[in-house]
């Protein structure tokens, strides 16, 4: 049975860094995990959180476009100063981590 969960309660819980605040109640309901934005873009759900290195303001569109809960840049990965600026505007919750995204994974298979 999935479980489901705010943003907030994911960062929390994976003891994760907080870079830009969207909306914290918004819902988990799974995870993706890439870095080449026109995959992502149509495979990633509503819902999802997304792990990636691209802190770009790239990856804020597509996470606009999928719909995404929030991203999470992995192995400390920086957001830029426009990705931050643009996520700000749209409402796009960055999280960071020092962990890879599969050391992630593992931990989020167990949570959600």
């Amino acid at each position: 049975m999935k479980i489901i969960m705010t943003v907030k309660e994911f960062s929390e819980k994976l003891s994760l860094k907080i870079l830009t605040e969207g909306d914290l109640s918004r819902q988990i309901t799974g995870c993706y995990c890439g870095d080449l934005l026109s995959w992502v873009m149509s495979r990633a759900r509503e819902g999802d959180v997304w792990l990636t290195v691209m802190g770009n303001v790239n990856s804020v569109a597509v996470a606009v476009l999928s719909d995404c809960a929030c991203i999470v840049l992995t192995e400390n990965s920086p957001l830029d100063e426009a990705a931050k600026e643009k996520a700000l505007q749209q409402g796009i919750t960055f999280l960071s981590s020092d962990r890879n995204a599969y050391e992630l994974s593992v931990e989020i298979s167990k949570l959600i």
